[in-house]
């Protein structure tokens, strides 16, 4: 058996499962509450066309947006919305399926971000 470099508690019979980094129950964790607050982009704003590992099917992918998770979400339906297509949010990332690079760098510029196209 691998022995664990951090240990400690990990369920408690009194709160129930404990969080491993704070050592706080799960329930009353801070950790990862500020985990969520945090933006994750470092603002500025990439806009790529992407084909690796999806059968050969082309995304758009947003990244570098420096907004919450919520804020997140609410501009990728907003992107997907303009593009009328699907997609995704996830990792900091905005996924919009099909090549929509000009829609969303366009929808970008006009929601006040300054968007550049990375790649090719």
């Amino acid at each position: 058996m691998k022995n664990s470099s951090k240990g400690g508690l990990v369920y408690s019979t009194e709160t129930g499962r404990m969080c491993p980094d704070c050592g706080q129950p799960v329930a009353a964790c801070t950790c990862k509450v500020n985990a969520k607050l945090a933006p994750v982009g470092d603002g500025v704003v990439r806009v790529s066309r992407q084909t690796k590992g999806r059968g050969g099917k082309c995304v758009t992918v947003v990244k570098g947006l420096a907004l919450d998770g919520e804020a997140l979400a609410a501009l990728g339906k907003q992107l997907r919305g303009a593009c009328g297509s699907g997609g995704t949010v996830k990792d900091g990332l905005i996924e919009v399926q099909g090549d929509h690079c000009d829609v969303v760098m366009a929808a970008l510029s006009k929601l006040g971000h300054q968007p550049k196209r990375a790649g090719t």
